[in-house]
């Protein structure tokens, strides 16, 4: 979410990205090509609303200050078509495939924010910790946002393991100012990682921001890794704008696992247009039409408006009344692995 970005600046960036102006660039910053209704950069909460958040002390949803995480270690490797998925927290996916291990968005750190003192503080522990990680080959960076990119743990798994690491336009220079080496590419872009993994680079609805003066100056992306027995699609942090996004990941190969966010999101108010909700979730998922889902980006900052067990409650009750069986769209809690079953021949 990133809302600490926009109270809590730190030096002036350089331009991240230089590039020919497109439908989402116009030669200075990225943009939503169906319009910034709704996202327009910064959440439209209001500055004493997002100072709160950004300080901590919002806590006006129930959200308790801990909640008892079972940490797990992942195997090694899993082999062949074989799929174990992993939810860490928030975003922060492991998915296991075919000797290759994936890493979405990591985050390890205590708060969504550019300081150790101040910003929503997590109240679910990391389901695996850092240091059990099994050897990465691949990790994938949505945005720049401090709940989806964690420095300290990408320098970490870089010097451990030296992945492949690809993300959205721009963010490459980012990382590059931290030592951190990537390929970036651009909206239906796909890059053959070293990882020996096509990586097609998907569109989203979202923003940017790291720092004071760099809003919308990277670009926030979704992703579709290339796999024979099923592709995984990971949304990224989105909004639903026109759902272009959606029916852009639709196309192609069958999908076997989808990664969608599922929060945060206003209770009973019109939607920022940054975040999808579990209704969203559900649309974007019968667009899509992945054999199966895991929910992400809920119960781990309070970030929005609902309940911390509001999501999951929500997501089961769009199901439902999509008649969508709820195995094939699950909300895990940290750590909890999940072995994904093959597709069937028609393609789930």
């Amino acid at each position: 979410m990133g809302v600490v970005a926009s109270a809590i600046g730190l030096a002036m960036p350089p331009t991240y990205y230089r590039g020919p102006a497109s439908d989402h660039f116009d030669g200075r910053h990225f943009f939503n090509p169906e319009g910034q209704s709704g996202t327009g950069g910064a959440q439209r909460d209001g500055i004493g609303k997002l100072l709160r958040i950004a300080m901590g002390t919002a806590g006006h949803h129930g959200w308790p200050a801990n909640v008892p995480v079972r940490q797990t270690v992942p195997p090694r490797r899993v082999a062949g078509d074989a799929m174990r998925v992993t939810w860490i927290g928030h975003a922060t996916t492991l998915v296991q495939t075919r000797d290759r291990n994936i890493l979405f968005d990591p985050m390890w750190a205590d708060r969504d924010s550019p300081v150790g003192f101040a910003g929503p503080r997590r109240v679910r522990q990391p389901g695996v910790r850092l240091a059990d990680l099994p050897p990465i080959d691949l990790i994938v960076i949505s945005h720049d946002h401090y709940d989806h990119l964690d420095l300290a743990a990408l320098r970490y798994l870089q010097e451990r393991d030296h992945p492949a690491v690809v993300t959205g336009l721009g963010n490459d220079a980012l990382l590059a100012r931290d030592g951190i080496g990537a390929v970036a590419g651009d909206w239906g872009q796909t890059i053959m990682t070293r990882a020996g993994l096509p990586v097609r680079i998907m569109r989203a609805h979202h923003w940017s921001e790291r720092r004071l003066g760099d809003k919308d100056r990277t670009l926030w992306v979704g992703f579709r890794i290339g796999l024979p027995g099923g592709d995984i699609y990971y949304a990224g942090d989105t909004g639903p704008g026109d759902m272009a996004w959606a029916r852009a990941a639709a196309a192609g190969p069958p999908v076997r696992l989808a990664l969608l966010p599922i929060a945060p999101y206003k209770v009973g108010h019109p939607q920022s247009g940054n975040h999808i909700d579990p209704a969203g979730a559900v649309a974007a998922f019968e667009t899509i039409r992945p054999a199966y889902a895991l929910a992400v980006h809920w119960g781990t900052f309070e970030l929005g408006e609902e309940a911390i067990g509001d999501a999951p409650a929500r997501l089961r009750a769009a199901l439902a009344a999509r008649h969508i069986a709820p195995d094939r769209f699950r909300a895990v809690q940290p750590g909890q692995a999940w072995n994904v079953a093959r597709m069937a021949a028609s393609g789930g």
